[in-house]
C-alpha cells in the first residue's frame, strides 16, 4: 500500500467559525483513493487517480495552506471483501476520514455500506450502479461522476434515434453491468426498440469469441457492450477482427473512456456513440487541468473517473474548512446544502439520495481523418442538461428521499 503526505506550512493554523464561535484548533483531514491499481479498470482509474488527488489537494492548498491533508491508496483488486477489508482498516487503525474513487459497483456497494457502519465519508467516481443512489442509498455517501442512468439513456437513446431499434447485449456479469443492461434495455423498450438476447460475460475476460458470434447470429442491429475498461477494449476490438460492424451492425460501448479509444486507435473505434460527463478537451478549464495532469501520469489525458476525484475531494476538503469540521454529519450537510463548483464539471449540486447532478455528453468518435493529434478523439454531438441526465429523485427509492 502505498502513502503519500501533502503538508500545507507549518505554524499556520486554520480557525474556522461556526454558529458564531471560533473552532478549537487545527485540522488534519486524512483521506484514501481505493481503487483497481493493476488490473481491467487500473488505466480509468488507477495510479491516475492518485495524481488528481494530489492535484486537488495542491489547488486547495494555494487558498488554505493551514489545512493539513494526508493521502493514502489501496489497490481494491475488484473483490468486495478486498475492499470492506481495507476500508475497515483504514477507518479502524488509519484514521482515514473520507475514501474516494472505488470502480467495480460489487467494491463500492460494499465500501459504502462500512462506510455507513463506521460513520465517515465516501465520495464514489469510478462505480456505476444506481443502486448507490437507489435502494443502498446512504446518508455517508455520493455518487460523483456518472452512473448507469445516464449512460443507457444517453447512449441508448442516441442509437435509437439513428435507427438501432434491436438490440443484444454483451454483460459483464456482476453488478454494475448487470445494472447497465438493465437500464439501456430499458430506454430501448420505451423507445419502442426489442432486446432480442444477452450473454452474460464472466468478468474479468479477454475471449469474447463466442459471445460475438451470439450476437452476430441474433441479427440485431446494435451490440451493446454492457462492460467498462479492459473488458470494453478487448470485446471492441474482438469484434472489428470478426467484421462485426463491416456486417452491418453497430456497436454500443455504454461506458468508454478516451484513454480507452486512445488505446484502441481511431481507426478500430471509430463512429462508436459514448456518454461522459468530462473529456480533457471539452473546455478552457478540461485542457488546463489537463495540461498538468499528463506530465504526472505518462503523458496519459485524464479519464472522468480521476476528474471525479479531483472534484469530489474539492468539494469535501471545502466543506471542511467552511465547518472547520471532520464530523461526518457536519460535511456531507454542507456538502448537500451548497452548490459545487470547479474548473473540471462546472457547476452543480449534491441531492438528498447522494447523486450529484452535472451535465454528461454526448460524443461520437472521431475518423481517423478527422483527428488533429494524439488525443484528439471526440467530436460532441450533445449536452445533456444535469436535469435531464439523472434518474429522477422520486424514482430511485432511496430511503433518504422524504415521503411527502
Amino acid at each position: 500500500m502505498a502513502s503519500m503526505r501533502c503538508r500545507a506550512l507549518s505554524g499556520v493554523f486554520l480557525w474556522a467559525v461556526l454558529a458564531g464561535a471560533a473552532s478549537a484548533g487545527p485540522i488534519t483531514v486524512k483521506v484514501g483513493v481505493l481503487n483497481d491499481m493493476s488490473g481491467v479498470y487500473s488505466d480509468t482509474g488507477g495510479p491516475g487517480s492518485v495524481v488528481a488527488a494530489q492535484l486537488a489537494i495542491e489547488d486547495f492548498a494555494k487558498d488554505h495552506p493551514d489545512l493539513h491533508v494526508d493521502l493514502v491508496s489501496a489497490d481494491h483488486q475488484n473483490k468486495p471483501d478486498v475492499g470492506a477489508a481495507i476500508a475497515r482498516q483504514w477507518y479502524d487503525r488509519d484514521g482515514v476520514d473520507a475514501i474516494f474513487d472505488v470502480p467495480t459497483s460489487s467494491v463500492a456497494l460494499a465500501v459504502s455500506q462500512v462506510t455507513r457502519e463506521k460513520n465517515r465519508i465516501f465520495i464514489d467516481s469510478g462505480a456505476g450502479t444506481t443502486d448507490l443512489t437507489g435502494k443502498a442509498c446512504s446518508p455517508n455517501t455520493i455518487q460523483w461522476t456518472y452512473d448507469t442512468y445516464a449512460l443507457a439513456h444517453g447512449t441508448a437513446g442516441a442509437m435509437l434515434k439513428r435507427g438501432g431499434d434491436s438490440w443484444y447485449f454483451l454483460t459483464a456479469d456482476y453488478a454494475f453491468g448487470l445494472s447497465l443492461q438493465a437500464e439501456a434495455a430499458a430506454v430501448v423498450a420505451k423507445g419502442g426498440g426489442r432486446v432480442l438476447g444477452s450473454a452474460r460475460v464472466p468478468f474479468p475476460a479477454t475471449d469474447f469469441s463466442s459471445f460475438l458470434l451470439q450476437a452476430q447470429a441474433s441479427g440485431a442491429k446494435v451490440v451493446g457492450l454492457a462492460n467498462a475498461g479492459g473488458d470494453t477494449v478487448n470485446a471492441v476490438k474482438q469484434a472489428h477482427e470478426f467484421g462485426l460492424t463491416d456486417s452491418g451492425q453497430k456497436l454500443a460501448a455504454l461506458l468508454v473512456y478516451a484513454v480507452d479509444v486512445h488505446s484502441l486507435g481511431l481507426e478500430t473505434a471509430r463512429g462508436l456513440v459514448l456518454t461522459e460527463s468530462f473529456y480533457w478537451d471539452l473546455n478552457p478549464g478540461t485542457r488546463a487541468f489537463s495540461a498538468r495532469f499528463a506530465p504526472r501520469h505518462h503523458g496519459s489525458m485524464p479519464t472522468m473517473n480521476q476528474a471525479g476525484v479531483y472534484s469530489g475531494l474539492l468539494h469535501y476538503l471545502k466543506a471542511v474548512a467552511a465547518t472547520g469540521s471532520k464530523d461526518p454529519q457536519t460535511t456531507m450537510a454542507w456538502m448537500k446544502a451548497n452548490p459545487t463548483d470547479d474548473p473540471l464539471f462546472g457547476k452543480g449540486s449534491v441531492r438528498a439520495d447522494g447523486r450529484k447532478l452535472h451535465p454528461m455528453y454526448l460524443f461520437e468518435v472521431k475518423a481517423p481523418s478527422e483527428s488533429k493529434g494524439e488525443w484528439d478523439l471526440y467530436k460532441l454531438l450533445d449536452t445533456i442538461p444535469a436535469d435531464d441526465a439523472f434518474r429522477p429523485l422520486a424514482e430511485g427509492g432511496c430511503p433518504l428521499v422524504g415521503k411527502g
